[in-house]
């Protein structure tokens, strides 16, 4: 496999909404370019980044893929990322190493919720993007009504720099605005164009939108914008100087048409990567920081300085093990030697480094800075690690992962699976670090959580495809808790009298409320030694027992404080056990004059939606018992903020995909715990009630 300097690599991430066309755009890419024999399609599960058994399956990309293609001796390192909420994270990780996105956008919706945001990340990490409006061959497609939309949602800095031959079923080709020429395509997928002169009809439109493109490319900067004023026009060679400064420094967005699926607009598209995008040493400085003393530290991005690189993202795979994705930032990693991980100080030892091409993958001895390559079975290292010469450190920060909005409980099918449950979820969440699992401690539970439910879903699918392993979901327990209102005194008294030794032990308790939040207190208020000071241990573990067992619904009792001010004992009889018994009695004593309620799990939610959306989802939200907290425009999108129990979330994923025909997305967090209303605590009660005598619980548990 070839090695290339850094001066002939462009990195480059396919980014947009869901079912834009991006996989496709990514095979018609590779199979212009020569990387592939055949043109792949999405629909028969032959694309190169979408290999995946579940991938093929539902049609769509769940997690990043790395293919690479060589266009006029350029290597083009291309980046497939999935566009659907539940897996957009992924897109970010990945573009955490690209130096450009390319943003596709339907040409039937335009500008959707998903395009937004990875709009946004792209804004985040200073990319310059091209955007490529795609499926111009669908029915009701409009290049012109996509490119309005662009600019609504991007600014007027989105330009054209083509516009198509025909529409729809028609839609035949495109006219290049550069060089003024028609690129006319035939209907049988190979690629090839004839060039020729613009159709009499599209004349007029085209020079008006040249003229468009060449103000754009006037207001670059003020040698050119001099030019343009002078003689009301821009020299060929002027206008693609000004048009490769400008999209290399974000102030120009140029926008291409396309049918992937057709394969018209790649071979144009191919040349404008080369021409346009940056290169890797054009983006440096590269900014981390000494691991040391966490003062600023940075590289050039040349081949010629320390090694570093940073790992983006994991595979993991059932018969190779763990694939590590890097990208080199400087110098050179080669093949068979030894990398020191900054992040765990641990030194890892190399294998071969491989190039991918989706799933297939080929040996390399050297990979230098700015390429991306990928090393298998790496033993301590992890997404978001830093390799770098241990003589010159450096950390690349990490990418900030959402956190998951929904959960579900998580049961293994067999006691086989119940084994390997938790080792298959860890290698999962090594590939997809926006999934998380825990036991919960409270109802011994094991919460699997992600973005959504069509994302948790997925990963199951995967646990059981790749790894053998299966398990049911079940909508999980609320965490609720109990809590009091008002100070109550009890005595706790045990005593129990048998042959020999009896038993003895005598408390005075008063519970008193505390702030939300403050958990548990003991107090120790004993004087003259009513109790001696031994037992009084025992008393608080009694009370501790009894507590997380719940007083009205089994619920662990939170925010109040113990005082024990008196009791008494006996020099033969008392012991700890005895103690700790009396602690208990007192404390259940006490709980029935100190006000007891239950407390429920309220949490931050953030929906975006388009505003049309609007008005059914507010009110949804009170039918939830949601308290709205604002409104405010997230691009072309709105986004609620609200409170809402957590009760009344665990089946909102699906709630919102009816609503906004699965245009909506949203994330939730927890805020805080408050009392649940008198009616809602009946049927919490009634449910512990039935459950402890054998019964079905009512759904509201």
């Amino acid at each position: 496999m070839k090695v290339y300097e850094i001066s002939d690599i462009r990195n480059l991430a396919l980014i947009g909404h869901g079912s834009s066309g991006k996989t496709s755009l990514a095979s018609a890419l590779l199979f212009c370019a020569g990387a592939v024999s055949r043109l792949g399609k999405v629909d028969q599960g032959t694309t190169v980044t979408d290999f995946d058994e579940e991938e093929i399956a539902r049609k769509v990309s769940i997690s990043s893929a790395l293919c690479h293609a060589e266009w006029k001796k350029i290597k083009l390192n291309i980046i497939d990322t999935p566009g659907y909420g539940a897996f957009i994270a992924d897109a970010k990780a990945t573009l955490r190493v690209a130096d450009a996105g390319i943003v596709v956008v339907d040409g039937v919706a335009g500008v959707e919720v998903e395009t937004e945001e990875t709009w946004g990340f792209a804004d985040g990490f200073d990319l310059p993007r091209m955007v490529v409006v795609n499926k111009l061959d669908r029915e009701n497609a409009s290049f012109e009504r996509a490119l309005e939309s662009i600019g609504e949602a991007f600014g007027r800095q989105a330009v054209a720099v083509q516009i198509p031959i025909g529409a729809e079923k028609g839609f035949g080709g495109i006219v290049d605005l550069v060089t003024m020429k028609a690129l006319q395509y035939p209907k049988d997928e190979s690629g090839k164009y004839q060039t020729a002169d613009i159709p009499a009809e599209l004349q007029a439109t085209a020079k008006a939108a040249r003229d468009k493109l060449m103000e754009m490319v006037a207001e670059v900067d003020d040698a050119l914008m001099e030019k343009f004023f002078a003689s009301g026009d821009l020299s060929q060679e002027d206008l693609l100087l000004g048009l490769t400064r400008g999209v290399k420094a974000r102030r120009i967005y140029p926008v291409f048409g396309a049918s992937a699926l057709q394969n018209i607009g790649a071979h144009p598209l191919l040349d404008a990567l080369v021409a346009f995008l940056p290169n890797p040493g054009e983006r440096g400085p590269y900014k981390g920081e000494d691991p040391k003393t966490h003062a600023p530290a940075e590289r050039r991005g040349t081949a010629d300085e320390p090694y570093s690189a940073f790992v983006f993202k994991t595979i993991a795979d059932p018969y190779s093990g763990k694939i590590s994705l890097f990208r080199v930032y400087s110098g050179t990693i080669r093949s068979d030697s030894s990398v020191h991980n900054v992040n765990r100080d641990a030194q890892e030892r190399l294998g071969s480094i491989v190039i991918l091409q989706g799933k297939e993958s080929q040996p390399v001895a050297e990979v230098r800075a700015g390429d991306l390559a990928a090393i298998p079975k790496l033993k301590e290292t992890g997404t978001g690690d830093t390799l770098a010469d241990k003589a010159a450190p450096i950390i690349y920060p990490k990418v900030d992962f959402p956190e998951p909005s929904i959960s579900f409980a998580l049961e293994p099918k067999s006691r086989g699976d119940e084994e390997k449950i938790s080792a298959v979820l860890q290698r999962l969440i090594e590939e997809d670090p926006t999934i998380h699992f825990r036991r919960d401690p409270q109802t011994h539970e094991l919460i699997l959580s992600g973005t959504s439910d069509l994302h948790v879903e997925a990963a199951l699918a995967k646990m059981k495809k790749k790894f053998g392993v299966e398990a049911i979901l079940h909508t999980p327990k609320v965490p609720y808790l109990e809590t009091i209102k008002r100070k109550a005194e009890a005595q706790g008294k045990h005593k129990k009298q048998t042959g020999g030794h009896g038993q003895f032990g005598d408390c005075w308790i008063r519970l008193e409320p505390l702030p939300r939040g403050a958990g548990f207190e003991f107090k120790d208020d004993i004087f003259g030694g009513s109790i001696p000071k031994n037992f009084i241990p025992s008393v608080e573990k009694g009370i501790q027992e009894a507590r997380s067992h719940g007083f009205l619904a089994g619920f662990p009792v939170v925010d109040f404080r113990v005082v024990l001010f008196d009791g008494s004992y006996h020099t033969v009889d008392s012991s700890d056990i005895a103690f700790k018994i009396a602690g208990s009695l007192g404390f259940k004593k006490a709980m029935e004059e100190a006000g007891a309620t239950i407390l429920e799990p309220i949490m931050d939610v953030e929906i975006q939606a388009p505003e049309q959306y609007m008005g059914d989802l507010m009110g949804d939200l009170n039918s939830r018992r949601g308290r709205v907290q604002g409104m405010n425009a997230e691009g072309s999108a709105q986004a609620i903020k609200a409170q809402v129990p957590l009760s009344e979330m665990l089946t909102y994923s699906s709630t919102l995909k009816s609503i906004t025909g699965g245009r909506g997305s949203f994330r939730m967090t927890m805020s805080h715990y408050e009392e649940v209303p008198a009616h809602q605590q009946a049927k919490i009660i009634a449910a512990h009630k039935a459950a402890k005598e054998g019964k079905e619980a009512p759904a509201s548990h």
